[in-house]
């Protein structure tokens, strides 16, 4: 059984192979209508969701399957104080695979643990969306006819951003690809990107805080919006919403085969007016989201269809050494935070003697 938390549970290889099922998925519909007939999924939205939640729910429909689940942690026992651990126990009594989204860092961890069905991270607070980087490289692939040898700038939100985190993740292991980060210094990447990411695998980067001045180098830019709901001072979302704005006018300054991709949804990033331009591509990657989601439960099922059939070996990753002791987790966005019966845990940092991460959010302690 596979689960899809991270980008880096799927091997390039499988990544590629999931990218040709979801081309022939697009162009022969009809083929797949039945394929999933009698399986259910469900989708535990602990946050709310239109894009993620709806187009995993078409993909399963469009599959031939069921979908049962909640759009809030309000409408389910999480409101009476029930564990995660404990709904993936009870969600796996009666789906066959699961997509859930959470607030929470770490917390699709927690579920792939406990679950006797695969999970799939519909995004955990701030830290990963691999289902949008599946969709991204969809995009990327369909609009620039690679996914190598690309200048890919990061626009917003680069602090919280998981779509970010995700993406920068991925596209690391293809050759040629750079990145230029664009940000406000309050939300820069997180050091665990930057060091355990870009740095730790030699990736030409540079971060700067004028969107002007970088977009006559991009090939691809990626905007994000300032997300209000992972503040803790609105004073600050306040101070730091509308940094960057994507107008027109500033289009002129960009490559005539640069395109804009953005996970949605934007608030004022983006100008409604640079929606009619031909680069503009976030509404391109909403149907890519619905097609790769479901070749993703095709794959995670196993009902690839021949010839697309051939299961590719699952990825040789590293297991770090688990070290559990007197260490606390500090991040207020982690998922011990709420569900203070799981263990703390923690992984060294080979580059960084003395130093851990916490094995559900990544967040540094030292």
């Amino acid at each position: 059984m596979r689960h899809l938390l991270n980008p880096l549970d799927f091997s390039v290889e499988e990544i590629d192979d999931l990218l040709a099922l979801a081309r022939d998925i697009e162009k022969n519909l009809p083929r797949y209508a039945h394929v999933c007939d009698g399986k259910k999924l469900a989708t535990l939205f602990y946050e709310p969701s239109t894009r993620t939640r709806l187009s995993f729910e078409a993909a399963m429909m469009n599959l031939g399957g069921n979908v049962l689940g909640f759009s809030s942690a309000n409408s389910s026992s999480a409101a009476k104080g029930e564990s995660v651990a404990d709904t993936i126990r009870m969600i796996s009594c009666y789906a066959d695979i699961c997509a859930m989204r959470h607030p929470k860092e770490g917390s699709a961890f927690v579920a792939a643990q406990k679950a006797e069905i695969p999970v799939i991270n519909a995004g955990d607070g701030g830290h990963q969306h691999p289902t949008q980087t599946l969709t991204d490289l969809m995009t990327i692939r369909s609009l620039k006819g690679r996914l190598d040898n690309l200048t890919i700038g990061l626009c917003g939100d680069l602090k919280f951003g998981r779509t970010v985190h995700s993406l920068i993740s991925a596209m690391v292991r293809y050759p040629g690809v750079k990145f230029v980060l664009i940000s406000p210094p309050e939300l820069r990447i997180p050091d665990s990107i930057r060091e355990d990411v870009l740095e730790a695998n030699n990736i030409p980067f540079e971060e700067v805080g004028n969107l002007d001045d970088a977009l006559g180098s991009l090939d691809i830019l990626y905007m994000t919006r300032v997300q209000k709901e992972r503040f803790f001072n609105e004073e600050d979302y306040i101070r730091l919403k509308d940094c960057y704005i994507l107008t027109r006018k500033k289009m002129k300054l960009a490559k005539p085969d640069m395109y804009i991709l953005h996970p949605l949804p934007r608030v004022n990033e983006i100008s409604v007016a640079v929606d009619n331009d031909p680069r503009a591509a976030y509404f391109t990657q909403v149907f890519c989201g619905k097609i790769i989601r479901m070749a993703l439960i095709l794959k995670l099922l196993d009902r690839i269809p021949a010839p697309f059939d051939q299961q590719l070996p699952a990825p040789e990753r590293h297991q770090p050494q688990v070290v559990h002791n007197h260490l606390h987790c500090g991040n207020p966005r982690c998922i011990t935070t709420i569900e203070q019966e799981l263990p703390q845990a923690f992984r060294p940092v080979e580059e960084k003697p003395g130093a851990f991460r916490c094995i559900y959010c990544e967040a540094l302690v030292d």
